[in-house]
């Protein structure tokens, strides 16, 4: 059964049409930021800029993939460039990306150690009655 409120969105339920359109851009950040190789690259790019060919070399990479990547993520306002003469440096436009970057790594190492210490418990116990650990589901 479908309730009346279920089929709402956002704008539906009072909010500013300002801030949907925020939370669409976040959201496009998040999607772009969603590849492991986009991610080595911030990491890589963390305090420095760096050419094309010392990204290549640091990343085991070809050109072409890494200039597909590079493309995407400044089309995205994440890198900004600078060429001197024929070749072209990368920046980070904000070093906040990497602080929130490094927070969800944090996140992600939190959810593995509950993870670890919950199958221990399991193991440990044998007989697989052990209660889930807070927050619920096991992902």
């Amino acid at each position: 059964m479908i309730r009346n409120n279920e089929n709402k969105g956002p704008a539906d339920q009072g909010c500013d049409p300002k801030d949907l359109r925020l939370w669409e851009m976040q959201a496009d950040i998040c999607q772009t930021l969603a590849n492991p190789k986009r991610l080595q690259i911030l990491n890589l790019l963390q305090g420095q800029e760096l050419s094309v060919g010392a990204m290549v070399s640091a990343l085991k990479v070809a050109k072409a993939n890494l200039s597909q990547h590079l493309s995407v993520m400044r089309q995205k306002g994440i890198l900004a460039t600078r060429r001197e003469g024929t070749v072209i440096y990368y920046r980070l436009v904000t070093p906040r990306i990497t602080e929130a970057c490094k927070i969800m790594r944090q996140v992600l190492m939190e959810v593995l150690a509950a993870k670890e210490a919950f199958s221990q418990r399991l193991m440990d116990s044998g007989n697989g009655a052990v209660a889930a650990p807070e927050g619920g589901d096991i992902i």
